[in-house]
């Protein structure tokens, strides 16, 4: 079965994106099947992954509101062993649709419609990776409830620290409510200049406060893994040999190992 894990920070660039495309494309690559959900309306892992959005003809959208069946959403990528679920626009509005839906109707849950999607082609994939809206609302919320997991990118800057009590708030309201199984499968440190040392300051104290959650791969802010989403590209198609490169199949080798395939 699936592990279903999302990329959660509802701060935006954070690395949440980039970290979904390279995630999900390195896990690929070490022979791991893999969905890739898009959940934010920009739709940039989307175009990330090479998908052109005039393309596209059911989006994560027309699943969440029963207009298809997640299996038309899905669409095979140009690379070996991942799929994607593309987004559009029309996602932007979803919140309000949700919300407007359970005063409507009785016993509608506006929280559960991912996850009852989901279940369904769980068996499919050894990974389904979500990337998450720079947001807590009802979109983040059907992620977590249909989740195993998060992964919860953290730049490493001078607020690193600013919003993450909010956040595993918001995690610990789902588990409560909606998903009493879901996790904090690891914390990840993003966009590290190594030529400061504010940087370094920065992961000491994330490390101090996760744990043993933190994982040792660290991302480094790097020109080529900016340059790689706007060519339709993972950093490991477009430049394999990159730091970017090597540091994401790292993280996808940390991610199989916790997880024991």
């Amino acid at each position: 079965m699936g592990k279903v894990i999302s990329l959660v920070n509802q701060k935006g660039g954070v690395g949440k994106t980039t970290t979904s495309i390279n995630l999900s494309a390195s896990l690929a690559a070490l022979g791991k099947t893999v969905l890739l959900i898009d959940l934010d309306p920009q739709g940039n892992t989307t175009t990330g992954v090479g998908i052109n959005k005039g393309d596209i003809e059911n989006s994560i959208y027309d699943v969440l509101t029963s207009k298809c069946d997640i299996n038309q959403a899905t669409i095979k990528t140009k690379y070996k062993n991942l799929y994607v679920i593309p987004a559009t626009i029309n996602l932007a509005g979803l919140d309000i649709e949700l919300l407007e839906k359970s005063q409507s109707e009785p016993g509608f849950s506006k929280g559960t419609q991912l996850k009852g999607h989901i279940e369904g082609i769980k068996d499919n994939f050894d990974f389904i990776i979500i990337d998450c809206p720079p947001s807590l609302g009802l979109i983040t919320t059907n992620a977590l409830t249909a989740s195993n997991s998060v992964i919860i990118p953290v730049q490493c800057e001078f607020f690193a620290l600013e919003g993450i009590m909010q956040l595993l708030n918001t995690i610990m309201l789902a588990q409560k409510s909606l998903n009493p199984n879901l996790d904090i499968e690891g914390v990840l440190l993003t966009m590290l200049d190594s030529r400061t040392n504010l940087g370094f300051e920065v992961v000491d104290d994330i490390r101090k406060f996760f744990k043993e959650r933190v994982y040792n791969t660290i991302i480094p802010r790097l020109i080529r893994l900016t340059e790689a989403p706007s060519h339709g590209e993972p950093i490991i198609a477009y430049d394999p040999k990159s730091r970017g490169s090597e540091a994401y199949i790292n993280l996808a080798k940390e991610v199989i190992e916790r997880n024991g395939n």
